[in-house]
């Protein structure tokens, strides 16, 4: 097996390229450690780390723009199909898109740091209309902090680095199959995470021929709206639907009939952030409580 090192050397602002853009595709590979590499290899002069940084940069740019056209033609449907192809369990709980509301597409500078938000960050940026240079001009800035913050570790804690690659470049086949092994590993734990974090809320469903029946009937059920700001933004609430005060959820539910049905809907996959409320209304003696099964497309489906 030819030297890691020298495949490195060789390939290696290619290697950059694809596993920062797979990354950033939306893929749980992580890419972090690719430029650390590069910045270690860089000062011994085996790679380029200006070459690096522009090819890192430029798959982040190209991932970046396609969520961000994606977002802006199909809007809460391609979040929706992030959240529910994402192995990050906090990814399409309602605090995230709130962030981004927040701080708007500054928070693309910072994004690709934090977890779950990343994939976020450029959809929302598209759906909400952010106009595309502003959105590139933060993109480009976010990409060169991330990117460069990467290499100049490599290149500070080089000497390490370098120990680790000679390393593995005397194991031979064995040290591809650990890295494989490791990342393979690494995708079972976020996979493993998602399934514990699904079950955790785990809760009776009430199905829209159900809720649809309550309302016949007269029995006036309680509609809480579980989504966040910036998804009530983007799509129109159940007629009726109270917005759910997370900040002061005490304070929301004290004044509410606990005798009364109580039905919780949200817009993202497995109704995750409704069955969190309505778990909280269960704990607080709401015993009718109940997430829609499917929440608002499961409401607009029925009454299309």
């Amino acid at each position: 097996m030819p030297n890691l090192v020298e495949l490195l050397q060789l390939y290696g602002v290619l290697l950059v390229f694809a596993i920062v853009l797979v990354e950033q595709g939306g893929l749980p590979i992580p890419a972090f450690p690719i430029l650390v590499v590069s910045g270690a290899l860089a000062v011994g002069g085996g790679i380029s780390w200006v070459a690096c940084l522009a090819v890192a940069m430029a798959a982040c740019l190209i991932a970046d723009y396609f969520w961000f056209s994606a977002g802006r033609f199909y809007g809460t449907r391609i979040l929706r199909l992030l959240c529910k192809i994402s192995l990050s369990p906090d990814s399409c709980v309602s605090q995230t898109e709130d962030k981004f509301a927040r701080y708007g597409p500054k928070s693309l500078i910072v994004s690709k740091f934090i977890p779950g938000f990343n994939i976020i960050a450029s959809p929302m940026s598209g759906a909400l209309g952010v106009a595309p240079a502003r959105f590139i001009a933060f993109s480009m800035a976010g990409s060169l902090l991330w990117s460069g913050a990467g290499i100049a570790l490599g290149a500070y804690f080089h000497r390490s680095v370098d120990g680790l690659l000679l390393t593995m470049s005397t194991m031979g086949t064995a040290a591809l199959v650990l890295i494989i092994s490791l990342l393979g590993l690494f995708m079972l734990f976020k996979y493993v995470e998602r399934r514990r974090f699904l079950r955790a809320l785990q809760v009776e469903r009430i199905s829209m021929a159900e809720f649809a029946s309550l309302i016949n009937e007269g029995k006036q059920p309680l509609i809480i709206d579980a989504r966040s700001l910036t998804a009530q933004q983007l799509e129109a609430a159940i007629p009726g639907a109270l917005p759910f005060n997370a900040s002061d959820s005490q304070g929301f539910m004290a004044g509410l009939d606990k005798d009364r049905h109580v039905v919780v809907y949200c817009s993202c996959p497995n109704d995750v952030t409704a069955a969190q409320v309505a778990k909280q209304f269960l704990a607080n003696g709401f015993h009718r409580a109940r997430p829609l099964r499917g929440g608002l497309e499961a409401w607009k489906a029925h009454h299309s």
